[in-house]
């Protein structure tokens, strides 16, 4: 039997419920080793955790210096829910890069900023997935274990938060949600 490591309901959007009882279903069955959610900000969190029959294991959310989601990481941890952050280096919004404040907290551990910012999110307990198709990113993005940052560097780096600026994914936005639920994503099977 194939059996996929973990599957995610990207968004809280139509009925969302029904497909996630589905999910749970093919848990139960073994198909899948793990069931999460992605996008589900505190309030939507709260509400289906309370809900479901089996929580999300993985909540996966845009977390970076720049969008630091404390309420979201605090709700997370209260229903036992791992943060997987999607875009954990700014999502190229931000020019992280260039950053006086994090060059220097990079320079003193010999480490890219990247990294810094990487380490920054392990810290917090965050599970990091950063992107990319260049083997020598791919080989520094791991190299993260060897240093820690301390809580001065910490507190310095989410300090860079401006809550939330309205990503690529309008959330909030009534208009991205009805363009959302207007497009036809798969075929209905019989």
């Amino acid at each position: 039997m194939t059996q996929a490591d973990l599957y995610l309901l990207h968004q809280a959007m139509g009925d969302y419920f029904s497909a996630w009882r589905a999910m749970e279903d093919a848990y139960k069955e073994g198909k899948l080793k793990a069931i999460g959610v992605s996008n589900f900000y505190p309030h939507v969190l709260i509400n289906f955790c309370e809900t479901v029959t089996i929580k999300p294991m993985v909540n996966q959310v845009e977390l970076h210096p720049y969008f630091t989601q404390e309420e979201a990481l605090v709700t997370m941890k209260e229903y036992h829910v791992i943060p997987e952050a999607w875009a954990p280096l700014g999502g190229g919004r931000y020019n992280p890069f260039e950053d006086e404040m994090l060059l220097n907290i990079a320079n003193k551990y010999s480490k890219t900023v990247g990294q810094v910012l990487l380490r920054w999110n392990i810290q917090r307990g965050v599970v990091v997935i950063p992107k990319s198709t260049h083997l020598d990113r791919i080989i520094e993005n791991i190299d993260v274990f060897d240093f820690e940052l301390n809580e001065d560097e910490m507190q310095q780096i989410s300090s860079l938060d401006k809550g939330y600026t309205g990503s690529r994914a309008k959330h909030f936005d009534p208009e991205f949600v009805k363009m959302c639920l207007s497009k036809k994503i798969h075929d209905e099977y019989k």
